[in-house]
C-alpha cells in the first residue's frame, strides 16, 4: 500500500505517519521542512517497507507539482496541510489571507490536478481532506480558518461526486481540537481537547472504515449542529457573549 500524506513534518500529519507505518506499506512524507522530515524517516524506516520524503513548501505550486508528478500513483492520499491564524480580533491582511487560501485550498488542487488522472486510470484510492469542525461554525475571530475548511468541504464534496464512478473513494474528516501546532496558538480553554495520539487513532479509524464524513468528538459536533438551528438572532446573542 503506497501513501502519501501532506503537512507530515509535525502534529497530525506526523502522527498518521507513525499510526500507518507497517512493514507492508510505502510511505511518502510531505511537508516545507526537511529536517523534521528526517527525523520523522529516521524514526520510521525500520518499521516500513520504503519511506520518502519530500522536502516542498505546498503554496509554491508548480514545483509541487513536479514532486507529485514524479511519485506516481498511490493508493491513499491524506490532504493534511493546513495552516491557521490563530483566533484574532483584528482584520487579517490580505496577505495572510492569500497565504492560508493558499496552503489549506488551493494546494490540494494542486496536487489532485496531477493525481487525479492517475488514480481513474487506476480505477482506484481514497483521498482523504483533513477538515475541521470550524467549517460548520464560524467564531469571528476565526472567519478566515473556518472559511478556508468550509470551502474545502465544498471541494471535497464535488470531487466524491464526479469520481466515484471511477472507483475512487473520498473521506472528509472533521477534527475537534487535537493537541498540535494548530491549536498551540489559541489562547483559551478549548473543549473536548484530545491528546495527538488519540485524535490520530479516530482519524485512520474513519479513514479504514472508509467512511465518507467523520466529525469528532460527537458531543462537540452535536452541540454545533443545535446551535446552527437556533434562531440567528439568539446565535448572535451567544456569539457575542462569548467572544
Amino acid at each position: 500500500m503506497k501513501i502519501l500524506i501532506t503537512g507530515a513534518s509535525s502534529g497530525l500529519g506526523a502522527e498518521l505517519a507513525r499510526q500507518y507505518a507497517s512493514l507492508h506499506v510505502e510511505l511518502i512524507l510531505l511537508a516545507r521542512r526537511e529536517e523534521r522530515l528526517k527525523k520523522l524517516q529516521n524514526e520510521l524506516q525500520s518499521k516500513c517497507k520504503k519511506i520518502t520524503i519530500i522536502s516542498v513548501d505546498v503554496t509554491d505550486f508548480f514545483l509541487l507539482q513536479e514532486k507529485i508528478d514524479a511519485i506516481g500513483v498511490v493508493d491513499l492520499l491524506i490532504l493534511n496541510a493546513g495552516i491557521s491564524l490563530g483566533h484574532i480580533d483584528k482584520i487579517p491582511t490580505i496577505t495572510a489571507f492569500q497565504n492560508l487560501y493558499n496552503v489549506n485550498v488551493l494546494a490540494n488542487h494542486a496536487i489532485l490536478e496531477i493525481l487525479l488522472p492517475k488514480l481513474q486510470i487506476q480505477k482506484s484510492g481514497t483521498i482523504v481532506f483533513i477538515s475541521s469542525l470550524a467549517s460548520l461554525f464560524t467564531m469571528p475571530s476565526a472567519k478566515v480558518y473556518a472559511s478556508s475548511k468550509r470551502a474545502l468541504n465544498a471541494y471535497a464534496e464535488g470531487i466524491r461526486y464526479k469520481y466515484a464512478k471511477d472507483g475512487l473513494h473520498v473521506s472528509i474528516i472533521l477534527p475537534g481540537f487535537i493537541k498540535s501546532e494548530l491549536t498551540e496558538k489559541n489562547e483559551f480553554t478549548m473543549p473536548f481537547l484530545l491528546e495527538t495520539k488519540e485524535g490520530v487513532r479516530r482519524i485512520k479509524k474513519a479513514i479504514d472504515k472508509r467512511k465518507d464524513f467523520y466529525a469528532f468528538p460527537l458531543r462537540f459536533y452535536l452541540i454545533i449542529r443545535f446551535f446552527n438551528l437556533l434562531p440567528s438572532a439568539l446565535s448572535q446573542r451567544i456569539v457575542n457573549y462569548i467572544s
